[in-house]
């Protein structure tokens, strides 16, 4: 069995480097080498909603500016401020004036080429024959891999400084010949790694013929963190995030409230995805799961915790709920045709495919004789052409759509006698109506409709309940 783990660092983490360099490289090693790991490291936090678009806003970064106001060159000043906010971070980290050059000089020249292939294809799509639309997809790639290189060459740089034997791994395929398989990618990049003396900083982003930001758009990086572990054959895959994996959101619950889950399995790292608070993209948690590669959740900020363990075969010694988690802003969107009865199957698949063909999320859907509800996240933009076009394939049918929250109690095993009623009561005694419900027969997780402004206070109020009268203490159940 290898020895190595492979181990992700995310984005508000690598914006510290102190802590990344004393709590995960060298913290709690128990006098183990500081080799055989590998890093992958996310860009710095913000830096991608610079280079694309604010992930939750919406705002355009240089990718926005450069695809919705193409005439304009807004983009240009975009980079720069990228450029700008780029030698920050390094003025930070770099006190050596030397050094400082150096690391300047090294993403100065990615960022100038960057903006010379953005004015090359300005150039090329003023004539007819070309569309800027064609290339929207390679220009997202290239500015996505700037951020994880910036970090990832800063990463290693100092941690030369610093007595490890460290080494920059670009997967980025700048300048590049082509492109190739995900998987040739890494096995070439690792065919001359010495795990045992080197340790490996590896970009996020991987340039590869699959196009993970089509597939994976700004989850890319889990995806190239999941093969490396597969394909070097890892025993651990880490990641550290700058919170554990909790209970529920400290900030809505309190912190003195919200205690580290410590193990959990793949089923739940799925439902937690599902409602856009993954542990770990789905298709990526899929290699890992079929390798028998145990994925564990650090807090960067608390190292000495072993954080929360993820396997395939946990199950809770005793039947409870481990995890109340939700999204809101969800779209209901609901069909009803009273012709539906008896051809549910033909209304459903057709409505599938128009919300497939505006990419938008399902989180959850009810039917019934007569109506099909589907739970969508995504924005209202998105809802009103879904809507437009299922009324076109459905003229009889009554479509609305409300804005809701989806309000959920996760664990392994919550087989518990009576669980459903005491969710329903904890939410009644908050003076909070339930719109829907949803619990399946494999007993994992019970999903709640609730009006969006009771979001808040529906996680409070089933915390409570479900969660803090059991006193876990460190952990729920603490990992190995």
């Amino acid at each position: 069995m290898n020895k190595h783990t492979v181990e992700k660092i995310g984005g508000t983490s690598m914006s510290n480097y102190a802590a990344v360099r004393d709590s995960i490289v060298f913290g709690q090693r128990n006098g183990e080498t500081p080799y055989q790991r590998v890093f992958v490291v996310s860009a710095y936090g913000g830096m991608t909603d610079k280079l694309l678009e604010h992930k939750k806003d919406g705002k355009p970064g240089v990718y926005g500016l450069f695809a919705s106001s193409f005439q304009d060159r807004s983009w240009e000043e975009a980079l720069d401020a990228v450029r700008d906010s780029m030698f920050a971070v390094n003025a930070e980290l770099f006190t050596d004036a030397q050094a400082l050059l150096e690391a300047n000089e090294f993403i100065g020249e990615r960022l100038e080429n960057a903006r010379k292939c953005l004015e090359d294809l300005h150039s090329l799509c003023g004539h007819g024959h070309f569309s800027v639309e064609d290339h929207l997809v390679t220009v997202r790639e290239m500015l996505s891999s700037v951020g994880e290189v910036h970090s990832a060459w800063n990463m290693a740089t100092l941690l030369r400084r610093d007595g490890l034997n460290a080494r920059f791994v670009d997967l980025s395929g700048w300048q590049g010949s082509g492109s190739q398989p995900l998987d040739a990618c890494v096995q070439q990049a690792f065919a001359d790694i010495d795990l045992e003396h080197e340790l490996p900083i590896v970009t996020g982003y991987a340039h590869c013929s699959e196009g993970l930001i089509t597939q994976f758009d700004r989850g890319y990086s889990e995806m190239t963190f999941s093969r490396i572990a597969v394909l070097t054959g890892a025993r651990e895959a880490i990641i550290h995030k700058e919170f554990h994996l909790s209970s529920a959101d400290p900030r809505l619950v309190g912190e003195d409230n919200a205690v580290p889950i410590g193990r959990t399995n793949y089923d739940v790292a799925d439902q937690l995805a599902n409602l856009g608070m993954e542990a770990i993209h789905p298709k990526a948690a899929k290699g890992l799961r079929q390798n028998g590669i145990p994925l564990r959740v650090k807090n960067t900020f608390e190292p000495e915790h072993t954080g929360t363990l993820i396997t395939g075969d946990y199950v809770s010694d005793t039947a409870c709920v481990e995890i109340i988690a939700g999204c809101r802003g969800v779209y209901a969107l609901e069909l009803f045709d009273q012709d539906m009865a008896g051809i549910v199957a033909h209304y459903d698949t057709e409505i599938l495919r128009c919300v497939q063909r505006f990419k938008g999320h399902i989180v959850g859907k009810d039917i019934n004789a007569n109506t099909v509800t589907h739970y969508l996240d995504v924005n209202l933009k998105t809802v009103k052409r879904i809507k437009k076009a299922l009324q076109e394939t459905f003229p009889e049918a009554e479509i609305r759509e409300q804005k809701v929250a989806i309000v959920s109690a996760i664990g392994s095993d919550m087989q518990v006698p009576g669980l459903l009623a005491r969710t329903v009561a904890a939410l009644s005694s908050h003076d909070i109506s339930v719109l829907a419900i949803h619990q399946s027969m494999r007993q994992v997780d019970i999903q709640f409709i609730v009006n969006d402004d009771d979001y808040e206070q529906a996680i409070r109020g089933l915390h409570a309940t479900l969660v803090e009268p059991h006193d876990h203490g460190r952990a729920i159940c603490l990992a190995s």
